[in-house]
């Protein structure tokens, strides 16, 4: 590690340590071997192993994430301002208005694993950027498996786990959340079976999670199974996967609103209540249409609907201004390409999402006259993480997912990468665990 003349931080400089560990903190976090050893426990853990090892080395970064304790908060807080904005039945008509049949049928279920991104202040005192919303946000059981075979590093700093995972075994937190959707979908029934779901499911970069799940759910007595939902048949008022009913259906689609041809019979037992579906297209259309941030970001419009002031302030703080694209405003759209990124409305991954700075005339044309929604976002760089890869310094990016349900923050992890975008390809990147910083008074650090 770096060494750095002894600095003492007071109880507003922990956004300033947690920069300072994040630039100059060297320590190798990911106990490999001890990765390792949480996966032979599992039947599949060979399988698993090579397919985390061999075939997506880059899917757990080596080094952890220091973040202050105050910016833990504060994404609580714009979460928690969201949410009271999503329950509000005015808003749920505003988005649903422009979204798909299949999102307008309203279920019981709230949707596991929403996933709320930021990007961090640039200064002590900022607030995290609100980049969006997704609601089949993966992840989440890795990020718990990569908590636990964690080594302790940067010792000489008071660190934590945020997140309800921190108090928890993530695997019994995250298993409650399946049966509370059960139950408030079914109650007095028994769950008996779930079927994980997603297109050609063993090819998915994810699909170790997949995994992951499936025994997770077997080990609490349930039958699991992974599937494409061609597999799925609705007859006679249940979904069935080889002559076995399914109960609950963990949706792993990102077909949001279930329109392609094969998903017809999990929408069909979707529209018929024939299921228990989480996440699901209403989840979707809530929370996940980058064009609910329009809406978010536009104080008259949310005065109007009887949103506090507070709320409104936190909301303006932590949300980069988006605004609709389209042809009428085409010029300063393009004049101001350089301060924006560019997003379609419903996609997901950083799927055709640009940086307008990086952005030419012929791609901008296709966005405004494509045919596809999009939405412009004021830009908010991300933070960044400086580690040495293999002997060389690599400056890499980094933003915050914080996984929620039914409005509380379950686990917070990290995403490294380089590039324009986040991906899964960049030596030194992948999911990384996150160490709140606390903002208390600190010994003087001499050797970070």
């Amino acid at each position: 590690m770096t060494t750095v003349k002894p600095v003492r931080f007071g109880r507003q400089d922990c956004h300033s340590l947690a920069e300072r560990l994040n630039l100059d903190c060297q320590c190798v976090s990911l106990d490999r071997q001890a990765l390792r050893g949480e996966l032979a426990h599992a039947p599949d853990g060979e399988l698993l192993a090579q397919l985390i090892e061999t075939d997506r080395p880059h899917l757990f970064s080596d080094s952890t994430v220091f973040v202050g304790e105050e910016n833990i908060q504060r994404m609580a807080a714009l979460i928690a301002a969201v949410e009271s904005v999503v329950r509000l039945p005015v808003y749920a008509g505003h988005v649903l208005a422009h979204a798909p049949e299949s999102a307008r049928h309203v279920p019981r279920a709230h949707g596991v694993f929403l996933g709320y991104d930021f990007h961090l202040p640039a200064a002590p005192g900022g607030w995290p950027q609100l980049i969006e919303i997704n609601t089949n946000a993966g992840g989440g059981l890795l990020n718990a498996l990569l908590a636990r075979a964690r080594r302790a590093c940067c010792d000489s700093v008071d660190t934590l786990l945020p997140g309800r995972v921190a108090g928890a075994a993530p695997e019994q937190l995250f298993m409650e959340m399946f049966l509370a959707e059960w139950r408030i979908s079914r109650p007095g029934e028994v769950l008996r079976s779930i079927a994980i779901v997603d297109e050609t499911p063993a090819l998915q970069y994810l699909y170790p999670e997949f995994i992951l799940f499936r025994q997770l759910f077997e080990r609490h007595g349930l039958e699991a199974v992974i599937c494409d939902p061609r597999e799925l048949e609705w007859r006679a008022g249940r979904l069935w996967h080889e002559g076995r009913p399914i109960d609950l259906v963990y949706n792993r689609l990102t077909d949001f609103a279930l329109e392609a041809a094969g998903n017809a019979a999990l929408r069909a037992a979707w529209l018929a209540d024939g299921v228990v579906l989480t996440p699901h297209p209403h989840g979707h259309a809530l929370y996940a249409d980058k064009r609910n941030l329009i809406a978010l970001c536009d104080d008259e419009l949310l005065a109007r609907w009887g949103v506090a002031a507070a709320t409104r302030e936190l909301l303006a703080a932590g949300i980069p201004r988006t605004e609709q694209v389209d042809a009428a405003h085409a010029d300063a759209l393009w004049a101001r390409r350089r301060q924006l990124f560019f997003k379609p409305a419903g996609g997901y991954g950083s799927k055709a999402a640009y940086r307008g700075d990086k952005l030419t005339r012929r791609v901008f044309e296709q966005i405004m006259h494509g045919g596809e929604a999009y939405v412009a976002q004021a830009l908010a760089p991300p933070s960044s993480r400086q580690l040495s890869v293999a002997g060389v310094p690599a400056n890499l990016k980094l933003d915050l997912r914080n996984y929620v349900y039914d409005g509380q923050v379950q686990l917070v992890a990290a995403r490294l990468w380089q590039g324009q975008t986040t991906n899964f390809r960049t030596p030194g990147g992948g999911f990384a665990p996150v160490l709140a910083v606390p903002c208390k008074d600190l010994p003087a650090m001499g050797g970070l």
